[in-house]
């Protein structure tokens, strides 16, 4: 049996994180593409306290699932993820990084360079 994704967010999501690779021949997209084709049961589910570990400040991380608030962020970081818990968006926002949605760091950084992906 194949199922197919059914979140019409994600569909498109998939087609131009592939759309992007083809055009940037940047790799990262098509890394992302492949875990967001997996079921959504193996989405990453990161913590603040395991992007605090493996950040520096003013680092940009990706994660291929959803961002959650357990822990501490110690400096300014930009995180770009599918979801995020309120409460670790706001933690995000308070130690003075930003919160994006994958489609606008895919805008933003074309090409993928100096992104961090976490899982």
């Amino acid at each position: 049996m194949t199922f197919e994704k059914t979140n019409p967010r994600i569909v498109r999501l998939i087609g131009d994180l592939k759309a992007a690779t083809r055009e940037t021949g940047a790799p990262i997209w098509r890394d992302i593409a492949k875990r967001l084709e997996k079921p959504s049961r193996n989405y990453a589910a990161v913590n603040l306290s395991k992007i605090n570990r493996h950040t520096q400040s003013n680092d940009t991380v990706l994660v291929a699932g959803k961002v959650l608030a357990s822990g501490d962020l110690e400096h300014s970081v930009t995180v770009a993820a599918l979801n995020f818990s309120n409460q670790a968006m706001s933690k995000i926002q308070a130690a003075g990084g930003k919160c994006l949605a994958i489609e606008k760091l895919m805008v933003e950084h074309p090409k993928g360079s100096g992104i961090k992906i976490l899982r």
